[in-house]
């Protein structure tokens, strides 16, 4: 018969062993687990929030617009006309002075296709906040994701930590009855070492994910703060030719295609300076010596002998060929990255579902199957020790699994932006 001890120790493993099911994890459950102190939560959405209205670089990167508007203004405005005063003879009795008032005359289209180029600039400036704020988006919800794994993991290494110290006084219990041999009460011991060194990693690292998370956010986290996690399942993954049609419209893509407008724009700026601008003077001399005034009238112009802007021409048009270069890269990027990313979610997601379904039910049973059999006697703490490792280690393996899909899923969002968008999916 087993002593009082033995009885009492074995009650409390079997409760220690007891799980229940929280946002999709088995979560470890007992009475040795001290009550958690009520913290503040943040949610997703109040994370993206923070960090379009505080993040530093989107602040920044929203003055583009006015500073494209600025040079659109600019662009638009003619030259201003010059005022001149000239004087023969410095005697004040035979001197002649002449007055002039010079203006300028863009000819060739130049004026127009600063304009052109401005506008173009100005149409990217709109286009690159858009792709801003989706790698913000982005940014965020990875961070956010991160520390959300971060908070299970801690999580499970402090449940863990209950287990191996539970477990470790029920080998004590076992060996001061003459049941179990001392070997048992040192591999018990050696697992709450390990459990434990793991338990700081995971401290360190919630820590780090926290820090990073304020960082994209561009504010600071409460001392007191947890990440709520989502209530929703995993999101099913986008068809991929869906996704494939509607390539064209993704901020990278349409920011690439005015790329190569903008370069034609500079070239057709070049072509139209190599037409000489116009210079008409008019203004009024007066003779000293003869006492007379007489108006001027003058006509100036560059004579295209040597300069016509042929290499700024020939620089222009090189760059635009290397826009419709670079753009086509970006398009075969951007449908092998979503293609692989797709098949990554993919198999994330199944990952996750075969361990909802079918791998952590099944090593929840071994636990108590094991449990069962070491209180009866069958087993032997070694095999309760093997149980509780399968579990933890089949945990762990689906919350890496969860964070594989949340980042393919970020890496389609930076892409195409809010999946949940109406029309992106559609």
């Amino acid at each position: 018969m087993p002593g009082l001890n033995e009885l009492t120790a074995r009650s409390r493993l079997k409760n220690t062993m007891r799980v229940v099911s929280t946002t999709g994890l088995l979560l470890l459950a007992g009475p040795c687990f001290a009550a958690v102190p009520s913290v503040s939560t943040l949610t997703l959405d109040q994370a993206l929030q923070t960090a379009f209205a505080g993040n530093p670089e989107l602040a920044a990167a929203q003055w583009e617009i006015g500073i494209a508007e600025g040079d659109r203004r600019q662009a638009a405005l003619i030259p201003n006309p010059e005022v001149s005063w000239e004087a023969e003879d410095t005697r004040r009795d035979s001197r002649t002075t002449t007055v002039m008032i010079s203006q300028p005359i863009e000819l060739g289209g130049k004026r127009g296709a600063r304009i052109d180029v401005a506008s173009r600039a100005q149409d990217a400036a709109g286009i690159e906040l858009e792709r801003k704020r989706n790698a913000l988006r982005a940014d965020v919800i990875q961070a956010f994701c991160a520390a959300e794994t971060a908070q299970q993991r801690l999580q499970l290494s402090r449940q863990s930590q209950a287990l191996a110290e539970q477990g470790l006084r029920v080998a004590q219990g076992r060996i001061q009855a003459g049941k179990s041999s001392p070997v048992e009460g040192t591999r018990a011991q050696v697992q709450l070492s390990e459990v434990r060194l793991e338990l700081s990693r995971a401290e360190r690292d919630q820590a780090n994910a926290y820090q990073q998370l304020a960082q994209v956010m561009g504010a600071p986290l409460p001392t007191l703060v947890s990440v709520q996690p989502a209530l929703h399942g995993m999101p099913a993954v986008p068809p991929p030719t869906r996704l494939l049609e509607r390539l064209n419209e993704t901020a990278e893509l349409r920011l690439a295609k005015l790329q190569i407008d903008q370069r034609e724009a500079s070239l057709g700026l070049e072509k139209a300076q190599r037409i000489p601008d116009l210079t008409v003077s008019i203004g009024s001399q007066y003779s000293e010596l003869e006492r007379e005034r007489v108006n001027v009238v003058g006509l100036s112009m560059p004579i295209p002998l040597f300069n016509r802007n042929q290499g700024n021409v020939l620089s222009a048009a090189r760059r635009a060929d290397q826009a419709r270069d670079l753009r086509n890269a970006t398009e075969l990027r951007l449908r092998t990255e979503i293609q692989t990313t797709l098949a990554q979610w993919q198999t994330a997601n199944g990952e996750v579902s075969a361990f909802d379904q079918t791998i952590l039910p099944a090593a929840q049973s071994a636990v108590d199957s094991a449990t069962r059999g070491f209180e009866m006697g069958k087993f032997g703490f070694l095999d309760v020790l093997d149980a509780q490792r399968t579990l933890i280690g089949a945990r762990t393996q689906y919350i890496q699994a969860v964070a594989e899909a949340t980042d393919a899923r970020v890496r389609i969002e930076r892409i195409f932006g809010d999946l949940g968008a109406p029309g992106v999916n559609r």
